[in-house]
């Protein structure tokens, strides 16, 4: 049976609406599939194909092999309606790993994720998708309503984007201020995770170079995939904190000023002292 190409840099490219893409030499793409681990994934979502959601995330932790070390998950309240929100250090394990936590307590879950996971079906049923990178397309706005005033839990990185190195310190970029507004109008709780850890020399190497040649193309999520797999049998460390009441977010702060007190409470958990 002839496997599917589910990840088709070709296709995407081809149907791609960048000019910078189409004129790439085909030596570089060729680069480029070794790097973003092309084959190595096909390869994966083919052999769970059958699989979907909590199962295929489950299936893909088997995969990984990665050993999670809990602290806090008595923190987890019995009431899953809440927002699971969490700093974001590796850019894909810590989604699988906050996702099949939150998954395994509460059963039905959602979690706000880049729309370029839709491109592995077997996540389809569990994402809901959001462009990080420009203008959510109204369809996209109507499913994220109809989570949020669901009951089932939702997972998020409000950072929206992985953690970059500034100042020689590895934290997230400013956390979005729609999480809190989100947790106001649908009454939800927010269940603090943090995530120990980094990607590697080379993604914050490639990122620092590119921002001192002042390249706006960010190169670096091209290493993404190579995180994954470099993280392969390795243990992670996950603190959970206690939920925040939705309450707190009174009008004594604007609604970005509470997203980067969460933020900082996130990061409390690392050294609460």
């Amino acid at each position: 049976m002839m496997k599917k190409k589910y990840i088709d840099l070709d296709e995407i490219i081809a149907t791609s609406s960048s000019g910078f893409l189409k004129k790439l030499p085909s030596q570089l793409v060729d680069l480029m599939k070794i790097l973003i681990r092309q084959e190595r994934i096909n390869h994966i979502l083919n052999k769970y194909e059958s699989y979907e959601g909590l199962e295929f995330i489950r299936k893909l932790n088997e995969e990984f092999k990665v050993k999670v070390e809990y602290t806090g998950l008595e923190n987890l309240p019995e009431n899953g309606r809440c927002f699971f929100a969490a700093n974001h250090p590796f850019g894909f394990l810590d989604g699988l790993i906050l996702t099949k936590t939150v998954g395994e307590k509460y059963g039905n879950f959602k979690a706000i994720g880049n729309e370029a996971f839709m491109l592995a079906p077997q996540l389809r049923p569990v994402i809901a998708a959001v462009n990080v990178f420009g203008t959510n397309p109204r369809q996209y706005i109507i499913e994220l309503e109809k989570v949020f005033e669901s009951d089932i839990a939702v997972t998020h990185f409000p950072a929206g984007v992985v953690s970059r190195m500034k100042k020689g310190i590895i934290e997230d970029s400013e956390w979005h201020k729609s999480f809190i507004s989100r947790a106001v109008k649908s009454k939800r709780d927010i269940v603090p995770f943090y995530f120990f850890g980094r990607n590697s020399n080379l993604f914050y190497g490639v990122f620092l170079l590119r921002k001192m040649l002042r390249i706006s193309l960010n190169l670096e999520l091209a290493l993404l995939p190579h995180e994954i797999f470099n993280k392969q049998n390795k243990t992670i460390r996950v603190k959970i904190g206690k939920p925040i009441p939705w309450q707190t977010f009174d009008k004594s702060k604007s609604h970005y000023d509470w997203a980067q007190y969460v933020k900082q409470e996130v990061y409390k958990l690392r050294y609460p002292n």
